[in-house]
């Protein structure tokens, strides 16, 4: 039996209630190529007939362990065989259509390509949360130095071996910024492909205290990948009660002739701790940053040496 040009590619897709759309998402995949035995559905205990549609189709269908989309695709992770495993959420609101190019930009060399939601359609995504998506998306990058545009996409491949790795700390929606953590941390080669996104069908999942939920998941994150950072930051935020006080402060020294001795110098104090801290904190990602170049640099080398080591066990 000839392959197909997925043999290496495994296509996830969680789905909780999604009746309305599955068929469609899973009728979209067939369009471009991708043969059912290269699909798993990962149910959350639907109960509107969504993994019977997603059964009819012909593609595996497994009920999750735990609840929610982190658990969802580590279930996943567990059945897949191939190299690389794309996951893309079933509410028809990303393009099966990019598989292909999303497929062949991983192919060159990254552990992980995202789908960078630039092409969205009217409705689809409301102006707060793009806010704070460009928000969280802004954080990483500045924490990791990397230039992604869209850290929460639902779409994505990525190198199977990195979902087997993580720990999987993040709940739900967040798990997108734990595999980009990990890859960012670890080898670092991360690419995006510009992707549409449309209006889900269905009920809404992605509520506002997701993102509040997801922001939390960033704290605790950032704990486990860059801890000084975190302590820095946070103590940088001494800076607005020093400054704050130091303003009362001044304002009754020059305009009412009152002098605050004790709060001047408690004022100083904390200004001096949180401009320190904020020094500490830009001072902790560049040295972040030098250890991820260092890893990555290692992790080349390895790749080189079992190259080499290869070639010349071919030649032999």
């Amino acid at each position: 039996m000839l392959g197909t040009p997925y043999d290496d590619l495994t296509i996830i897709i969680p789905t909780l209630k999604e009746a309305e759309s599955i068929g469609l998402v899973l009728d979209e995949l067939f369009s471009v190529g991708i043969p059912p035995d290269k699909i798993l559905v990962v149910d959350g205990y639907s109960d509107d007939g969504t993994r019977e549609i997603a059964e009819s189709k012909g593609v595996k269908v497994v009920l999750q362990e735990g609840f929610g989309k982190a658990d969802a695709i580590k279930t996943g992770s567990k059945l897949v065989k191939t190299t690389y495993a794309l996951v893309m959420d079933g509410d028809y609101t990303y393009p099966a259509t990019r598989v292909p190019e999303l497929y062949s930009k991983i192919c060159e060399g990254y552990d992980l390509v995202l789908g960078y939601r630039k092409y969205v359609e009217k409705g689809a995504m409301n102006n707060l949360f793009k806010f704070g998506n460009k928000i969280i998306t802004t954080f990483v990058n500045v924490l990791y130095g990397t230039k992604v545009s869209d850290v929460l996409t639902g779409m994505y491949v990525v190198r199977s071996s990195v979902l087997k790795e993580i720990f999987y700390e993040a709940r739900d929606f967040s798990i997108e910024i734990e595999i980009f953590s990990h890859v960012a941390n670890t080898t670092g080669r991360i690419s995006e492909v510009p992707i549409e996104y449309r209006k889900r069908r269905g009920v809404k999942k992605l509520r506002v205290s997701h993102g509040f939920k997801i922001a939390w998941d960033l704290i605790r994150l950032t704990w486990r990948y860059n801890p000084s950072y975190l302590i820095f930051l946070l103590g940088a935020a001494l800076l607005i009660p020093g400054l704050t006080l130091g303003a009362y402060v001044a304002y009754h020294y020059f305009f009412t002739g009152i002098k605050y001795y004790l709060k001047g110098l408690v004022a100083i104090l904390l200004t001096l701790a949180g401009f320190q801290s904020l020094l500490m904190a830009i001072m902790s990602i560049y040295t972040k940053r030098i250890e991820m170049r260092t890893i990555h640099k290692i992790n080349e080398l390895k790749m080189c040496i079992d190259e080499l080591r290869a070639s010349l066990e071919k030649t032999r």
